[in-house]
């Protein structure tokens, strides 16, 4: 019993000495920078973050930049047609049982960008305004934590959370994928086809002008859709376990516990639900 008490004290001690070496560690902590040319051959920017609070913002530049405030490790790499920044965890900080140090990075990107972005958020809280920014392709993962984006026009937007909560205000694209697994997705202001797989969570989304088609597979959890006044569109539906609302008079309407049909306006644009568990409401 007494070796296994020695042993023990011993280890304790290596641990606060190596936690005090870790401390002089230059390059675990205060504020660092890196660059990398924005041309016209990138086609991709990366932005690859966890345990960060993350700013990215566009400006009237010519490169991206990269600053980091706090421990972590940041590396902002080129290669072909790709540029991107990651934050990581060091090794050794998994074992830092310190009260959680903040730690803040800044991307800067050239305004002028059009190409396409994808954002990882492991955790942590990310903010992207993009100032009307355009680009042809944005992909958002978020694996938990926060993330708000506004004011984007994007081709095609891709959104994959698997836990956290996402807030996006003035969106406009062509495509919107949007596969909630698990949190809260919020949109306002939106323009644009929605394709959207709710397995578990909270899915609500406004939008301004119904331009294209609208399907939604909702297998668990709660969406609610909100539509201009005017928008026309056909409205299919099918519940197998929950329920479907509507608050639009409809034409030609059919309504049974487990279906609802019917046209509002010209029906130019097609809304196909189909629930298996949960609750869709449309007003």
């Amino acid at each position: 019993m007494k070796r296994i008490v020695i042993i023990l004290l011993i280890i304790t001690g290596l641990y606060f000495i190596f936690q005090q070496s870790l401390r002089f560690d230059w390059f675990s902590a205060g504020s660092r920078e890196g660059s990398a040319a924005i041309s016209g051959d990138v086609r991709v920017i990366k932005v690859d973050v966890s345990a960060v609070n993350a700013d990215i913002i566009p400006e009237d530049r010519m490169n991206l930049k990269a600053v980091l405030d706090g421990k972590g490790k940041m590396t902002v790499n080129e290669d072909g047609d790709t540029v991107e920044v990651t934050v990581k965890k060091k090794w050794f900080d998994w074992f830092d049982w310190t009260p959680f140090e903040k730690k803040t990075l800044k991307v800067y990107i050239p305004e002028t960008y059009q190409q396409d972005m994808e954002i990882d958020l492991g955790s942590g809280n990310l903010e992207f305004s993009g100032k009307s920014m355009k680009l042809d392709k944005l992909s958002v993962d978020i694996g938990s934590g926060n993330m708000n984006l506004d004011n984007l026009t994007v081709n095609h937007f891709i959104h994959d959370g698997s836990s956290g909560n996402v807030h996006i205000d003035s969106l406009t694209s062509k495509t919107g994928t949007f596969d909630l697994s698990s949190g809260n997705l919020d949109i306002q202001h939106y323009i644009g086809k929605i394709d959207g797989d709710v397995s578990s969570g909270r899915a609500k989304i406004q939008v301004d002008k119904l331009t294209d088609s609208i399907d939604l597979d909702l297998s668990s959890g709660n969406v609610n859709l909100n539509l201009p006044n005017d928008a026309d569109f056909v409205l299919d539906g099918e519940v197998s376990s929950g329920n479907i609302s509507c608050d639009f008079p409809l034409k030609s309407k059919e309504f049974s516990r487990k279906s609802i049909k019917g046209t509002h306006g010209t029906g130019e644009h097609m809304i196909n639900l189909s629930v298996s568990s949960g609750n869709i409401d449309i007003h």
